[in-house]
Order: structure tokens, then sequence, then C-alpha cells
């Protein structure tokens, strides 16, 4: 499955979770999949807890996270420190 179609499994309704970025129209926000890969939950974890999601839905999460931060452009921060 190309990065496409997996982007397609990644829906947008306004009605759920304000408008949130959601899997495939489920009430299962992408941001609460990267946070619990992010807490360390490995795959096999959110597909038993879901037993709706697909390993692909999954994937298409980590796409569409890379896609939004491949477009941010973050300024370096300088600090000055008082001499």
């Amino acid at each position: 499955m190309d990065e496409q179609q997996l982007l397609e499994r990644i829906t947008v309704n306004p009605r759920i979770f304000g408008g949130k970025p959601i899997i495939r129209g489920r009430r299962l926000a992408v941001e609460h999949v990267l946070g619990m890969l992010a807490a360390g939950d490995a795959p096999e974890i959110l597909l038993a807890g879901y037993p709706w999601l697909e390993r692909e839905d999954i994937q298409a999460c980590l796409v569409y996270a890379r896609r939004l931060v491949g477009h941010e452009r973050i300024e370096p921060l300088r600090i000055e420190t008082a001499a």
C-alpha cells in the first residue's frame, strides 16, 4: 500500500473531535494513536484494544505525522546568557 492509499484512511469530520484527523471515520483520533505509540505501546496493544483497527491504520498515522512535520519550519531559538 503506497502513502497516498494510507493517507486515504485518515479522514476529517467536523462533528467528531472538533474536526481533528481521525481513522476511517471512527472515533479514534490520529493524535491518540500517536500518543500511545510515543508512550511505548506496541502496535499489537493498539490492535488488541481496538479490534476494528488495522495495522495499515497505524502506518497511516505515522505517514500523516511525517508529512506534517516535513512541512514545518522552525527558526532556531537563540538564548543569550548574562555575562
